[in-house]
């Protein structure tokens, strides 16, 4: 069993289950007795807790996060060490990661990408105004909740801006994601962030990341060196514009990208306003401007999809001037062996280019160096390392000083005026004020300041922190401490820091809003000073105006104003009429015949169809018969010949829709059963010329050749006429040809007895 599972962290946090893991830290849920909620906690791992850098690196990431609030970002209520136990207390989140979202409906349409890609842009724009980057944007960081909205989370690389680790030193992040400075392990700054926002973008708008490969390696080359596919020609239905943003932030010079999420999102919000809008990079030098791309020799394909993006035609080649070609016998073993020199040399310029690039370009370029500026004096809190983009900022010790108070620099190495190369560290000693064991001046500093002191002084303390509400002192901030300034330390001592969480909040209970009228629910929630939120209309079986779902769940307490969204019935949805798009035609079919009518329709809703077949003497409604039970597949009718007349049918097509119904009637099929005719045989008598001779006689009966013909022979013995047998049904014309002429014709009534 897990070790932390049912442990209290200060006598606060119940620890109930674990959520995940990652790289630095375990996370469990948890409930807060003091406010009595389900929270979140991030504790770091046992493995890495002994390790001073791992440590460092986790309360940076705490101190970073923290300073961030912002409705697309996951909370932070609380960081603490406790017992030997750092740990961040964080919103919980229910929901799905964008990584999943993705995973289960593929790609995307653009205008769900726009949402989520606007919100994502609005996190990072109030990162970005703290002085702090992500670092690590990818569609695994991104939690979707149930109303929709987004929150960015994992913070875990995120640092202040100044302090830079490369990907040469550490894997951070997914490489499909990372920008190309992070993967040559250059300088990044906050433009870092909005590239794979473009990355993330291109994903959802296409299904797939713009590069892929076997190696994190070579995908990272591909950040580097390669042009993406343009996403329009994988996806055509996104609109122009919104391809231009994407490519836009994915920009792989720093200088041709968004120079911030602001300028970003500007361009995502003229977007949303005017979806059929295109941009001008020009301006911006953008280097993957769609329009731009049209000049460029690049291949046929981009240039053919910047053409179309662009509304534009692409240029037409030259032809060019056929040369004759040598004859197979004599040139073709020549042309093959320059052609497999020409590929070895460039295969081996390639790998040069590579190699040169990679491993050797450093030696022959020119080192970027800078002054190294002076911080001894300085209090380290105040010094603002994005003032100094050239250098990496660290505090390497704590060390006691009579001169310097505490958290003044007292050393510095390298040493101020000194030249070093761009990026070096700078590695400061920082004042822990003179070495005493009487408890020190805490008050209105922060915890973490605090704790770094206490850890740091000649007795070994146990820190217990508390916390009440205050309106005088700043959230986080230490408002006394037990024991008081100037009283005498022993080692194994508890010290007892009271800090303060801000001024009283006061929690609301979330009223039962399902199945109320949307004005009752919205009575509700101001009544109980709760805010209003977003109110989205669903398909619902429940009557219109009815709220089918509330962000959070009744019962919950929160603070006052917290945002309530809600979703509301549209109201049952109607059935719609059936259409009718093809059906048999009128049919005659003789009695005990075989015939099959049919009928097919169609509806846009998502309604069932049944279909049921009526029979009528008369073509009305009212006298017709059931003949074929309602069905969802009973398409067609097999009609009953057994009885001679006229009958006429009809299908009823009937849509179901929930409780809701709709039906169509087809035309009526006239249906002749015929009465099955029977042959009977006749002798009829057939006058011969007067004149003997010799004669070919063929009969035929209703224009019917009837039996073979025959030869008649009266020369030697004269017959004045001869009786021909004929077969048929009804009244029939009977002809008689002499030679191939017709010699008699008679009209016979074949069911009439003699």
């Amino acid at each position: 069993m897990d070790n932390y599972i049912g442990r209290l962290l200060d006598n606060r946090y119940e620890i109930l289950d674990m959520i995940g893991s990652g790289g630095m830290a375990v996370v469990y849920k948890a409930r807060c007795n003091r406010l009595n909620r389900l929270v979140a906690i991030k504790i770091l791992k046992e493995e890495l807790s002994q390790d001073a850098e791992f440590r460092r690196r986790f309360h940076a990431e705490s101190q970073a996060v923290a300073m961030l609030s912002h409705p697309n970002i996951v909370s932070v209520y609380d960081v603490s060490h406790s017992d030997n136990v750092d740990y961040i207390v964080m919103e919980l989140i229910e929901g799905i990661t964008l990584k999943q979202y993705m995973e289960q409906k593929g790609q995307l349409n653009w205008r769900e990408a726009l949402h989520f890609a606007t919100q994502i842009a609005k996190a990072l724009e109030h990162a970005h105004s703290r002085g702090i980057i992500h670092r690590d944007i990818k569609p695994h960081n991104i939690m979707i909740l149930k109303d929709g909205s987004v929150k960015v989370a994992d913070f875990g690389i995120a640092r202040i801006s100044s302090a830079q680790n490369t990907l040469t030193r550490e894997a951070l992040g997914s490489v499909h994601y990372i920008s190309p400075e992070q993967a040559k392990g250059a300088h990044i700054d906050f433009r870092s962030d909005l590239y794979s926002l473009g990355v993330v973008m291109y994903e959802m708008l296409t299904g797939r990341p713009p590069f892929d490969g076997d190696t994190p390696v070579s995908v990272a080359i591909q950040h580097i060196n390669a042009k993406p596919v343009m996403p329009r020609e994988l996806n055509p239905a996104i609109p122009v514009g919104l391809e231009q943003i994407t490519m836009h932030a994915m920009a792989a010079e720093l200088s041709a990208r968004y120079e911030s999420a602001t300028q970003m999102l500007a361009d995502l919000e003229e977007f949303r306003r005017n979806p059929n809008c295109v941009f001008d990079f020009s301006a911006r030098s953008d280097a993957l401007d769609i329009g731009a791309m049209l000049q460029e020799p690049a291949p046929a394909r981009t240039r053919t999809a910047a053409s179309r993006a662009a509304g534009a035609t692409a240029p037409k080649p030259r032809p060019q001037q056929q040369k004759p070609q040598p004859s197979e016998k004599s040139g073709g073993g020549r042309v093959a062996l320059i052609a497999g020199v020409v590929c070895l040399v460039a295969a081996f310029l390639a790998i040069g280019y590579f190699l040169y690039s990679y491993f050797f370009s450093d030696l022959f370029a020119k080192t970027q160096e800078d002054r190294v500026p002076s911080f001894i004096g300085q209090y380290y809190e105040n010094i603002d390392e994005s003032l100094y983009p050239n250098f990496i900022i660290e505090i390497s010790e704590w060390k006691p000083s009579e001169n310097y108070a505490y958290g003044y620099v007292i050393d510095q190495s390298p040493v101020s005026g000194r030249t070093v190369k761009v990026g070096s560290k700078i590695e400061l000693t920082v004042s822990m004020g003179v070495e005493s064991d009487t408890m020190p001046n805490l008050i209105n500093t922060s915890l973490q300041s605090a704790q770094a002191y206490l850890d740091k002084i000649a007795v070994n303390v146990i820190v217990r922190v508390e916390y009440e509400s205050s309106d005088v002192y700043t959230d986080g901030y230490v408002m006394r401490t037990d024991p008081a300034e100037g009283e005498m330390l022993t080692d194994g001592q508890t010290v007892t820091l009271t800090v303060s969480q801000g001024a009283e909040i006061k929690l609301v209970v979330v009223p039962a809003l399902v199945g109320e009228d949307l004005e009752k629910a919205l009575a509700a929630i101001d009544a109980e000073g709760l805010g209003r939120g977003g109110i989205r209309y669903v398909d619902s079986d429940l009557p219109e105006g009815t709220v089918t779902f509330q962000s959070i769940d009744a019962g919950e307490k929160v603070k006052m104003d917290t945002v309530i969204n809600l979703q509301v019935s549209k109201g049952p949805q109607e059935a719609e009429v059936p259409f009718i798009y093809e059906q048999s035609k009128d049919s005659a079919v003789e009695q005990g015949g075989s015939l099959t009518l049919s009928v097919r329709a169609s509806t846009e809703d998502n309604g069932v169809l049944t279909y049921a077949w009526y029979a009528s003497m008369t073509g009305s409604e009212d006298d017709a018969v059931l003949v074929s039970r309602s069905a969802e597949d009973n398409t067609s009718c097999a009609v009953d010949t057994s009885v001679p007349g006229v009958y006429y049918y009809f299908c009823k097509i009937v849509n179901t829709l929930g409780e809701s119904t709709a039906s169509v009637t087809s035309n009526l099929i006239e249906v002749v059963v015929m009465q099955t005719s029977q042959l009977h045989d006749k002798v009829i008598t057939l006058t011969l010329p007067q004149a003997p001779g010799v004669y070919e006689v063929t009969v035929k009966v209703g224009g019917e050749i009837q039996g073979s013909p025959y030869i008649v022979d009266t020369t030697e013995e004269w017959t004045q006429s001869i009786s021909i047998q004929v077969t048929g049904s009804g009244v029939q014309d009977v002809d008689i040809y002499l030679d191939g002429i017709l010699y008699d014709s008679q009209t016979i009534d074949f069911d009439t007895a003699g």
